[in-house]
């Protein structure tokens, strides 16, 4: 195993890959949880479909629950949020490094080619 290749966990990339369930994770961070209705009137989706993007998020251990009255009140598991940011930035280098590498792959067949002429 190379310095790049970390396990990716994902099922966590899958749940925050969607814009909506981005942008839930953002109003509920902001505003130190919520339920399934006060998102709702936030997000340009129904309340089903917020229900069912909350259940993904709870599966991939993005989002916990507690009952409140007769609703559930949703939080970002803060700990999970940041192995899914860990999991990006080692990506994202292993990313950076290989385009680093193509570059100089590229500059030196350049180099090679301005030699000849």
């Amino acid at each position: 195993m190379s310095r790049f290749d970390h396990p990716v966990d994902d099922e966590l990339w899958s749940a925050i890959g969607d814009p909506i369930r981005r942008r839930m994770l953002d109003l509920l961070l902001a505003e130190g949880g919520g339920t399934a209705t006060a998102l709702s009137q936030r997000l340009p989706v129904t309340r089903q479909a917020i229900a069912k993007h909350l259940a993904v998020l709870d599966r991939a251990g993005l989002v916990h629950s507690a009952p409140a009255g007769r609703e559930r009140r949703y939080s970002v598991d803060e700990d999970r949020l940041s192995l899914a940011v860990s999991q990006f930035s080692s990506v994202a280098a292993a990313w950076d490094a290989r385009l680093r590498r193509i570059k100089d792959i590229a500059e030196a067949i350049q180099r090679a080619r301005n030699e000849k002429e």
